[in-house]
């Protein structure tokens, strides 16, 4: 697959998402109901309280964990968001860390960014900012953020490797990260791993949990290690919008989906930056 492809085919289908309030991808066998985006996030670690205390709008249903309730945060931290949609875990991260701390969301998808700044001066959130810009290349300073989280996004990137050697540069030194991503526990089929429309609906892009582990490894980062683990239930393509129209056009037999399960792992990773690390 084109690496220019995937991204404008992955920011496009973001735009879209942005444009409709419509999620992707969600990891529960019941990804549809009144309220599929609330049903989604309470399923993979957001409270009631969590969900109700950001801008209507905020929570698209995009993640696939809750990488604020394990990144520890403190008053007066300067947070990054990478791909950070409508803003849902940068409101999150702006109660942590207070009004003498800051958030900074980094989105490719200039609809998501407007959404967001949108849902950002509704809450009032004078500490969050949001910055349109590739996770790959981040528009942001050298050693300038005490803590970097993502949430189900670095799966869609064409260079992962690159991602986590921009972290690491925009990390202090003792800097700390806590992703929410999806890996791999073993191979996923030809048919599924060359599909483009696979690959936005983030389950292509994901990659074997060993190589995700190194590559972060690899960038510097010290600590490396899974918080949590859980499995991603693939029964979700029977109610999942996309899941379907990407099983469908493959033309994935039922019983090759059946032998999906447990192929595609949710996991929660850490890391650090070394403290003498400039």
């Amino acid at each position: 697959m084109d690496a220019g492809n995937i991204r404008k085919f992955v920011r496009d289908r973001y735009a879209g998402i942005a444009r409709q309030e419509s999620s992707c991808c969600g990891p529960d066998t019941t990804c549809a109901g009144q309220d599929p985006a609330r049903d989604v996030s309470g399923r993979i670690g957001y409270s009631a309280e969590e969900m109700e205390s950001v801008p209507q709008g905020a929570n698209l249903g995009l993640g696939c964990g809750n990488p604020t309730a394990l990144a520890s945060l403190e008053k007066g931290e300067t947070v990054l968001d990478l791909g950070s949609g409508a803003g849902f875990d940068c409101f999150l991260a702006s109660r942590e860390v207070g009004p003498e701390g800051r958030v900074i969301g980094v989105d490719m998808t200039p609809e998501m960014i407007e959404k967001a700044r949108g849902n950002a001066r509704e809450g009032g959130y004078g500490n969050v900012e949001f910055r349109l810009g590739e996770i790959e290349n981040l528009p942001v300073a050298d050693a300038s953020m005490d803590v970097i989280i993502s949430n189900c996004v670095i799966n869609l990137s064409t260079n992962k490797r690159k991602v986590f050697e921009e972290a690491f540069r925009v990390l202090k030194p003792g800097g700390r990260l806590m992703i929410s991503d999806l890996v791999l526990s073993r191979p996923l089929p030809d048919r599924l791993r060359n599909s483009v429309s696979a690959y936005v609906g983030c389950i292509a892009g994901a990659v074997p949990k060993e190589e995700y582990l190194e590559s972060l490894k690899a960038a510097g980062f010290r600590d490396v290690g899974i918080a949590e683990e859980s499995s991603f239930p693939v029964a979700c393509f029977s109610t999942d919008p996309l899941a379907k129209a990407v099983v469908g056009n493959l033309s994935v037999p039922p019983g090759d989906v059946e032998e999906l399960e447990g192929t595609i792992a949710s996991v929660k990773v850490r890391g650090r930056k070394p403290a003498g690390k400039g």
